[in-house]
């Protein structure tokens, strides 16, 4: 599968029922048509008509129940690979309708996790009647720091408590009935104090304050004034309050991806389909060198960003508590893919031109949103520093797991519930990375990227850290891009292997691989604290890709085959 195409996908890895929904929801998009999904964006409207679709389709009842809470409807399931096909839809037609999901996604995860069966039973009826949910960790002051909280809980001598305190950057706050909230006991102090209970936006003691952006989206803030909290309304306390907000995150956080190649995709079939019909100083667009050197970069990323989404979701759904590995491959698809889009967005910027502000595009209401995908549920940066506390396991301690299988089974994905503390990242074991780049190394920038990776795992003894730079965040995560690149390329060509992607494709990606390996090393070497033996190493593994004309001439043939294949029903 190259490019999501919505008007000749047929969704047929899953079965008919989730097939009709993927289907009703491309429907929604495309009945609505260009000219009114545009002019809803610039005008900041809430988006009433996919809150009635949502209503009536009962989609996200039917991809986000796990099936413990589903009653007799056995087509209910909490399933990663039918939501992430939901999240690239919704972020081809504009990430904003993708938002009041999105939100949803962590505040479900917080109730799923908890042993209250009250809470599960309310959130399962509120997705029934097609209701979404919000998410009450952020505050103005202290962002998504949980210790800082100034949301208090105040025991009322009865076995519960008042709540009293503001949070901010909270979505769906204007309609979602049901908001878990964290907060800390005024009576307790550290990690016993914290607290996350069920907030009903209907109750008087529940003041929406305002929308805090401009956008269709509403990011609100809102106040608890002596708002009673009682034990039915408890779903976590202690560490696991904190653990459990973590680990919401973790679910959140994988939508992100694909929301993100989604919007890059519709961005592509504006980009081309300008560039094919415009003629200039007497040519098509397409003729110039630079414009196809950029159109074939953002074809090759995106087969890059989808081959590793797609195989990180059989990570993410075959996870145990015992097997972790889709934290790692998790923190890098919302960090790596999202700045991928990011990047290819830039790049097709430079040839749609002008054409991609005009008010009546796709690409010019993509422009405010696809900033944020990097920036949601943990910034690029901290994700990065995530990854690195997975590096040395990675590298250096491979264990002889079994094969991790394709999932797109209607499964429950329902482990994602069970996930243990924060605590010992360190010790989670991985297959040895280099198994997926042998069945490659035939392919000459496959083989190039191999020896620049090899060349990484000397690094650290090369080249070691100074004490200074182990406390410095900046070099950390110069080290981290280049450590990322190895296991984003194995995900890649673990999911080549299975869907039969061509040579020509795998190669070309290694070429960017190469590439932005040298790149990143030439960051190194330029840090202020690089010692000696750092430059010598950075400059020492830069390499420069391995042309083919003939195969880049059959990736143009490729890339041009998508003029035209895909426009948006006005």
């Amino acid at each position: 599968m190259a490019l999501l195409n919505p008007k000749t996908e047929t969704f047929a890895e899953f079965d008919p029922r989730t097939q009709a929904l993927l289907r009703s929801v491309v429907d929604f998009f495309e009945t609505k048509g260009k000219q009114a999904l545009t002019a809803d964006a610039h005008r900041a409207e809430w988006y009433e008509d996919w809150m009635e679709f949502l209503a009536e389709s009962r989609v996200l009842a039917y991809l986000a129940t796990p099936k413990a809470h589903a009653g007799n409807d056995s087509d209910k399931r909490w399933d990663t690979a039918f939501i992430s096909r939901f999240n690239e839809i919704t972020g081809f037609y504009g990430s904003q309708y993708w938002y009041a999901w999105g939100v949803s996604t962590l505040g479900l995860a917080t109730i799923w996790q908890s042993e209250n069966a009250k809470a599960h039973a309310r959130a399962a009826e509120e997705l029934d009647r097609g209701g979404i949910l919000g998410f009450g960790l952020s505050e103005q002051a202290h962002g998504a720091d949980i210790y800082a909280t100034d949301m208090l809980l105040t025991p009322d001598g009865a076995g519960g408590f008042t709540a009293t305190g503001s949070k901010y950057y909270i979505g769906n706050g204007n309609v979602a009935r049901l908001v878990p909230t964290i907060g800390r006991r005024t009576d307790l102090e550290g990690p016993d104090a914290y607290v996350w209970f069920l907030v009903d936006s209907r109750h008087p003691n529940y003041r929406l304050v305002k929308n805090i952006i401009h956008g269709q989206n509403f990011v609100s803030a809102y106040d608890l004034a002596d708002y009673p909290v009682t034990a039915e309304d408890v779903l976590h306390t202690g560490r696991k309050a904190f653990d459990a907000a973590l680990a919401a995150v973790n679910c959140g956080k994988f939508n992100i991806g694909m929301v993100a190649l989604g919007i890059v995709q519709h961005c592509f079939y504006e980009t081309i389909n300008q560039a094919a019909g415009k003629i200039l100083f007497g040519h098509p667009v397409t003729d110039f060198g630079q414009v196809r050197q950029i159109l074939c970069d953002a074809y090759v990323r995106m087969h890059a960003m989808r081959l590793y989404h797609e195989r990180a979701i059989d990570y993410m759904r075959c996870s145990t508590p015992e097997d972790r590995r889709f934290v790692l491959f998790n923190s890098i698809g919302k960090m790596k893919v999202t700045r991928e889009a990011e990047r290819v967005y830039r790049e097709l910027s430079d040839v749609i031109s002008a054409k991609g502000f005009e008010k009546d595009t796709y690409f010019a209401t993509a422009r405010g949103t696809i900033d944020s995908m990097p920036r949601l549920e943990g910034t690029a940066h901290v994700n990065m520093a995530l990854t690195l506390k997975f590096m040395a396991s990675f590298l250096f301690d491979p264990a002889p797991l079994p094969p991790v299988p394709v999932r797109r089974d209607p499964g429950d994905d329902e482990s994602l519930f069970r996930q243990p503390g924060a605590a010992g990242l360190g010790k989670v074991r991985f297959a040895d990375w280099r198994l997926a780049y042998d069945k490659y190394r035939h392919l000459p920038n496959v083989a190039l990227f191999v020896e620049q990776a090899e060349r990484f795992t000397g690094f650290a003894t090369e080249a070691p850290a100074t004490e200074a730079q182990l406390a410095d965040l900046d070099y950390q995560l110069a080290v981290g891009e280049l450590f990322t690149l190895l296991p984003y390329g194995q995900l890649i060509l673990e999911q080549a292997a299975l869907t039969g992607a061509t040579e020509d494709i795998v190669d070309s990606i290694f070429e960017t691989f190469v590439r932005d390996f040298s790149r990143y090393a030439l960051d190194v070497f330029g840090k202020p604290s690089s010692t000696v033996a750092q430059q010598h190493w950075a400059l020492a593994v830069i390499r420069k890709p391995e042309p083919d004309e003939q195969r880049s001439a059959r990736l143009w043939d490729e890339v041009r085959g998508h003029a035209d294949a895909y426009a948006m029903n006005p």
